[in-house]
């Protein structure tokens, strides 16, 4: 069945290169298909289009649907375009004529349009409560582990003093920024599309403003040209959003595999988190975090295709719209698993004690030497001169015994003030 049948064969090749896999990629937004189709239905009565006795009909037809949703019985099988022919379809035949009135005054495109809407903000959701839980974590591993002193690079090089305290914490203060990146993301889905039907509004007298109730929608997309042009606007402001957390999890994760290996050796894991060599049986692999950084790379180049896909479309609705949703939806699931998956990995993280008496950490100090003398009086460029010719002439002794007293330094971590950053 097609929304769009006028009775005329279609060729099957032509079909399969239309539908493509919309079958199996619609089954993540079905569920808020019926949402919006609850909505619509209760206007419809409201502005006296169809009768209270159909509104209950059509309610009850499509509460059984959502249990179907829920329980995972409702299949969409070959014969149907995808998941509203089938709800429509399964409508008609359970109601007769009054099933076949649900699709007045809408159509296909600000249909997929809502349900999509509806899908987004409850992903970006999950997204946020999901990096709340990783945010949690860091701040308490960072608390925990507050004094444990790690070496500091700039340029892969050993450079200054820094702990682990200030490790975790960097990383869950980050993760604020990429929830304000969320946070408009969810302002720009939270719009509703419905009642722009093809694009131009329709001739019925609708309410969009009960819809937008109905379904809580914060506000209302009020231009039907707009709102049919959100779509590929919403993709690349959640792509954009999704991959800003994606590149803070993939650096963490690369942080994680450089600590772990031998040559700097800061971290471990249990043996159970980690896998083996087929040849070398003294290897503990850690693929956990290689493939988070992998995943989250791959959702990071999401933006680029959303921007390809839509750049230079016209206005009005435009079949390529259709390739959004699969690698969308795709990434959502990557990134709910990726923050699942780091968030348990890491409360089992083994911090070792790193002996900065070693010589390769000898000069890790020196900027805290120089400004002691400049505390004492002498100029910072002398001071630097000073620390600068005893390294060159091998008699430099490090002084470790300096504090960082500063907000946000090794030894005032501030992680209270990070934790009442985040936004509510």
């Amino acid at each position: 069945m097609k929304l769009w049948d006028k009775g005329i064969s279609i060729d099957k090749k032509i079909e399969q290169f239309t539908v493509g896999n919309d079958r199996e990629i619609d089954s993540h937004i079905a569920k808020y298909d019926v949402i919006a189709s609850k909505a619509h239905a209760k206007m419809l009565q409201k502005v006296g289009i169809i009768s209270v006795e159909e509104l209950v009909e059509l309610l009850g037809g499509l509460k059984k649907l959502e249990e179907q949703i829920k329980n995972g019985t409702f299949v969409i099988d070959g014969q149907f375009e995808d998941v509203h022919s089938k709800i429509e379809f399964e409508l008609t035949q359970s109601l007769g004529e009054v099933g076949k009135k649900i699709h007045t005054a809408r159509s296909r495109n600000d249909q997929v349009l809502v349900a999509l809407s509806l899908y987004y903000k409850d992903q970006l959701g999950i997204v946020r409560e999901k990096t709340r839980s990783l945010f949690d974590t860091l701040l308490g591993l960072a608390e925990r582990h507050q004094s444990k002193m790690l070496p500091g690079y700039t340029h892969l090089q050993v450079a200054m003093p820094s702990s682990f305290g200030l490790w975790f914490s960097a990383y869950a203060e980050l993760m604020i920024d990429d929830v304000y990146f969320i946070d408009a993301a969810l302002k720009i889905v939270d719009q509703n599309p419905l009642g722009s039907a093809a694009g131009y509004g329709s001739s019925f007298p609708i309410d969009r403003q009960m819809t937008t109730r109905e379904m809580q929608f914060s506000t209302l997309k009020f231009n039907v040209v707009a709102a049919q042009m959100a779509r590929g606007k919403n993709e690349r402001t959640i792509a954009a959003a999704l991959g800003g957390l994606s590149n803070t999890l993939a650096r963490f994760a690369m942080d994680v595999c450089l600590y772990m290996s031998q040559n700097f050796g800061f971290i471990s894991f249990p043996d159970e988190l980690t896998t083996g060599s087929s040849i070398m049986p003294h290897k503990k692999n850690p693929d956990v975090f290689e493939l988070i950084r992998g995943k989250c790379n791959k959702i990071q180049a999401l933006q680029t295709e959303m921007i390809l896909i839509t750049n230079n479309l016209p206005s009005g609705y435009h079949r390529d719209f259709q390739l959004l949703k699969e690698n969308m939806i795709a990434a959502f699931e990557d990134l709910k698993d990726i923050l699942d998956i780091l968030d348990y990995a890491i409360q089992q993280i083994e911090v070792k004690d790193v002996d900065l008496n070693d010589p390769k950490y000898q000069y890790l100090f020196t900027v805290d030497n120089i400004n002691t003398l400049v505390e004492e009086g002498m100029s910072f460029r002398e001071a630097y001169q000073k620390i600068g010719g005893q390294v060159q002439s091998g008699s430099y002794k490090p002084d470790t015994s300096k504090k960082h007293s500063h907000l946000g330094s090794i030894h005032n971590l501030g992680l209270e003030q990070i934790r009442a950053k985040f936004p509510n």
